[in-house]
C-alpha cells in the first residue's frame, strides 16, 4: 500500500444500487457575469500559478465491528467530486462503458468473464468504413477506426444492449451488440470521426462526440433517428492548431469537460432536461475557458502545436489534461459554476501528450508521452532527457511534482507512448510505440515484466477485466494474458483480428466477456 492516506468514505446506514453510486446532480448556478454562454465571446483564465488548496475533509470509521464489511452499496460521494474508491468501479446511472476507459479517472474497462479462447462473432459492416479528409492542405484516405476509437456500451431500458462508435467514414454508427446490425440510422458528421463517443451516464438520452468537420456535438437519441440539439465550432475561439475534437467529453454532475485541437479547454453546464413532449434538452452554458498554452511555452517549442487531444480525467475537485506540447495542466474546479477554476497543477513534460492521463487511488496522476525527434527542436528533447516517457506526478507537490520517470526512447526514432495505461493491483500495463507490452510498477517506477513481440506502432490502450490483460496490436493481433500474478502475465491465448492490414490502434470495449474492437481495414469486430 502507498503511504499517503486514501481518500474518506462516508458509511451511511441505507444502501443503494449499484448503478448509483454517487450520481447527486448539482442544480444550475448562477453566472457570475465573469463568463457567456455564447462561443464567440468565451472568456479566457489567465496563467495562473496558484497553490493546490487543502484536501476536502472526510471522514472514515477507523474501527468498524468485525462483523462490518463495506460495499459498494455503502459508499456516496459529494456532488462534483470523484472519490478514489471510485477508481476501477463503472460510473453513472446508465449502465454500460459510457466513456473512454469508462469513468472519470480513465480507470474501467468493462466486465467479464473474458473466454479463454475468444473466437470472431460478427464483422460489421458489410463493405469498409472509409472516407477522404483533407487535414493540413493533404488528403488522405481513412478506413474502419484509429486512436483512439473505443465504443461505447449502452445497456438500454428496452434490453437491448447497444454499441455506438463513431468512424472514418464520417459517422457515428449504432449497433446491436449481440447481432453485429445496424440499430438506428447513422449520423452523418462532415468529416472523419477520431476519437471515442460519451453516452450521457446520468441516464439521459444523448451522445456526445466530436469530429474533424470542427464541430462537437450533443445528440438526442430519443428521436425516430438521432438529432443534433447542440454543437460547437473549433473556431468559435482564436485556435492556434487544428480543428479537430479527438478528445472523449467527460460528463460530470451536469458538467461536461472537453479540449479541442485548437488548444482550448473548455467546462460547459449542460442544463439537462425534458420539454413538454418528454423528449430530451439541453441548454449548454460556458462557465470556462482557457487556452492550454502560454507565451512561455510555445517559446520551447519547434512548432505551435499545443492541441488538446487526450481526454480530461478527474479526480476529488480537481480536473487534469494536457497538450500536444507536452504542458499537463491540474484545475481546481471546486467553484467551476461560478466560472472559477485556478491552475494547482502546471508541469512541463517537454514532449507530445495525446494519451489520456489516469489517476489513481492516492490522487497521484501517470503520464504516457510521445518522442519524435524529426518534430522537437533541442529544448525539446533536453527536458525528454530529464523526464522519461512514463512519469508519475504527485498534484500535491506542485513545485516538484515529479515521482518517477521511466526512459523509453529508442534513439533517432519516434517512440515513447500513445497509449493509456490500464491500472490493476498496483502496476501499470501499456504498450510501446516501439513494440513492447511492459508492467510497471506504480510504486518504484520500475519495469518489472515486458513483452518485446508485438510490433512496432502499438497505440491501442490495454484492459484488464477480472484476471485478464487484453492487448491489441498493429499486427492485427488481439492477445489475453492471465493475471493470477499481476507482476507477471502469462499469455493465454491470441486471435487474428482480420486481414493483414487490420492495424489495431483503436481500444477496444469489453462487455458481459465480449471484446469490440475497431482496426483500421475498415471493420468493427466482437470476439468471444
Amino acid at each position: 500500500m502507498r503511504s499517503r492516506t486514501g481518500p474518506a468514505v462516508l458509511i451511511v446506514a441505507f444502501g443503494v444500487m449499484l448503478g448509483f453510486v454517487a450520481f447527486l446532480v448539482v442544480g444550475p448556478r448562477e453566472s457570475t457575469g465573469d463568463t457567456t454562454a455564447t462561443p464567440s465571446t468565451l472568456t479566457e483564465n489567465p496563467d495562473d500559478t496558484t497553490p493546490p488548496g487543502s484536501e476536502g475533509p472526510g471522514t472514515t470509521d477507523d474501527s468498524p465491528p468485525a462483523t462490518t464489511t463495506t460495499t459498494l452499496s455503502d459508499l456516496v460521494r459529494e456532488p462534483n467530486t470523484i472519490p478514489g474508491w471510485t477508481i476501477g468501479r463503472p460510473w453513472g446511472e446508465t449502465v454500460g462503458l459510457t466513456m473512454f476507459r469508462g469513468n472519470p479517472t480513465r480507470t474501467y474497462y468493462g466486465t467479464g468473464p473474458i473466454g479463454d479462447n475468444p473466437t470472431r462473432q460478427w464483422t460489421y459492416p458489410d463493405a469498409p468504413m472509409c472516407s477522404q479528409s483533407t487535414n493540413l492542405g493533404q488528403t488522405t484516405t481513412w478506413c474502419g477506426m484509429g486512436w483512439t476509437g473505443q465504443p461505447a456500451v449502452y445497456e438500454r431500458e428496452d434490453g437491448v444492449t447497444e454499441l455506438i462508435f463513431g468512424a472514418y467514414d464520417r459517422a457515428i454508427h449504432f449497433v446491436h451488440a449481440e447481432t453485429g446490425q445496424d440499430i438506428r440510422p447513422r449520423f452523418v458528421t462532415g468529416d472523419i470521426i477520431k476519437g471515442s463517443v460519451t453516452v450521457d451516464p446520468d441516464g439521459y438520452p444523448l451522445l456526445y462526440s466530436g469530429s474533424r468537420d470542427n464541430k462537437l456535438r450533443i445528440i438526442a437519441l430519443d428521436r425516430s433517428e438521432p438529432t443534433e440539439l447542440w454543437s460547437l465550432d473549433a473556431y468559435a475561439v482564436d485556435g492556434i492548431w487544428n480543428d479537430d475534437w479527438d478528445a472523449n467529453p467527460l460528463i460530470i454532475d451536469d458538467m461536461m469537460y472537453e479540449g479541442g485541437e485548437n488548444g482550448w479547454f473548455f467546462a460547459y453546464e449542460l442544463n439537462r432536461g425534458y420539454d413538454a413532449n418528454g423528449n430530451v434538452t439541453v441548454d449548454p452554458e460556458i462557465k470556462f475557458s482557457m487556452r492550454s498554452w502560454n507565451q512561455s511555452q510555445l517559446d520551447r517549442l519547434a512548432d505551435s502545436n499545443v492541441s488538446v487531444e487526450n481526454s480530461a480525467v478527474a479526480f476529488e475537485d480537481r480536473v487534469y489534461f494536457a497538450n500536444s506540447g507536452g504542458r499537463i495542466i491540474g484545475l481546481d474546479v471546486s467553484d467551476i459554476r461560478n466560472g472559477n477554476a485556478p491552475i494547482v497543477l502546471d508541469y512541463w513534460a517537454g514532449g507530445d501528450v495525446d494519451a489520456s492521463l489516469i489517476v489513481d487511488e492516492d490522487g497521484f496522476v501517470y503520464a504516457s508521452i510521445e518522442y519524435e525527434p524529426s518534430q522537437m527542436g533541442p529544448t525539446e528533447q533536453a527536458r525528454q532527457d530529464e523526464v522519461g516517457q512514463l512519469i508519475k506526478l504527485d498534484p500535491n507537490n506542485p513545485d516538484n511534482p515529479r515521482v518517477w520517470g521511466l526512459d523509453l526512447r529508442v534513439q533517432g526514432s519516434d517512440s515513447g507512448l500513445w497509449a493509456t495505461p490500464a491500472l490493476h493491483e498496483g502496476y501499470l500495463y501499456t504498450n510501446t510505440h516501439q513494440g513492447s507490452l511492459i508492467v510497471v510498477d506504480t510504486q518504484t517506477g520500475d519495469i518489472v515484466w515486458s513483452d518485446n513481440s508485438i510490433g512496432w506502432h502499438s497505440w491501442s490502450s490495454p484492459s484488464v477485466v477480472g484476471q485478464t490483460l487484453v492487448s491489441a496490436t498493429c499486427t492485427g493481433e488481439l492477445r489475453g494474458y492471465d493475471l493470477a500474478d499481476p507482476a507477471d502475465p502469462q499469455r493465454i491465448w491470441s486471435v487474428d483480428v482480420g486481414n493483414a492490414k487490420a492495424c489495431v490502434e483503436a481500444t477496444p470495449a469489453i462487455w458481459n466477456g465480449t471484446i469490440y474492437i475497431g482496426s483500421r481495414d475498415g471493420y468493427m469486430r466482437a470476439f468471444r
